[in-house]
């Protein structure tokens, strides 16, 4: 009998912590394929929380890849000016903006800054990160413990690999890629 109830338990166990794990699994759609973007809330609770939040609500879909710069990362995530199916748009403000939300505060970790990683954007304030984000496509470890890694992509780099790069020192992009979608999966 305690072996039953031991094997219920193994078996409850693992479908509640797959049914976590799902959770914390997003789905970028871009235009050339699916990024599949695994989060961190154990380490990054409240960004986390803000990612899904705003993804869920649709405020992501349509958001531009801004600033991208080849060898470094592609940043996006200004939901006020950044949305190019919004009537705010404006490519030149792209980056300045974020949500109606409030800052969040840092949650540093001792996450690294690798191929990969998905991190928030802020000002030179550390407390500043709101809606923006971007992520690495090589190791970037000057930004270790100075901005918050929430998440890693574990799926579908290939496609990050194929958004428009821009120009100059700031990535600024002309006729950027942009999100298509953002969701839970």
């Amino acid at each position: 009998m305690s072996k039953f109830f031991f094997y219920i338990f193994i078996f409850f166990y693992f479908l509640t912590n797959n049914i976590n794990a799902q959770e914390n699994i997003m789905i970028l759609k871009l235009k050339d394929g699916d990024v599949v973007i695994e989060l961190f809330p154990d380490v990054a609770p409240k960004h986390v929380e803000r990612i899904k939040k705003l993804a869920n609500d649709g405020l992501y879909d349509n958001v531009v890849f801004h600033r991208v710069i080849d060898g470094f990362m592609a940043q996006t995530g200004d939901v006020r000016f950044g949305n190019s199916s919004n009537n705010n748009f404006d490519l030149n403000k792209a980056g300045m903006g974020g949500s109606n939300l409030p800052d969040l505060p840092a949650e540093f970790n001792d996450l690294p800054h690798e191929r990969g990683t998905v991190s928030m954007a802020r000002s030179s304030d550390p407390n500043s990160a709101n809606s923006q984000f971007f992520i690495c496509f090589k190791p970037a470890p000057f930004l270790d413990r100075q901005y918050t890694v929430f998440g890693k992509v574990v799926e579908g780099m290939d496609y990050v690999d194929s958004i428009k790069r821009g120009d100059g020192q700031n990535g600024a992009v002309s006729n950027p890629d942009k999100i298509i979608s953002f969701k839970s999966k």
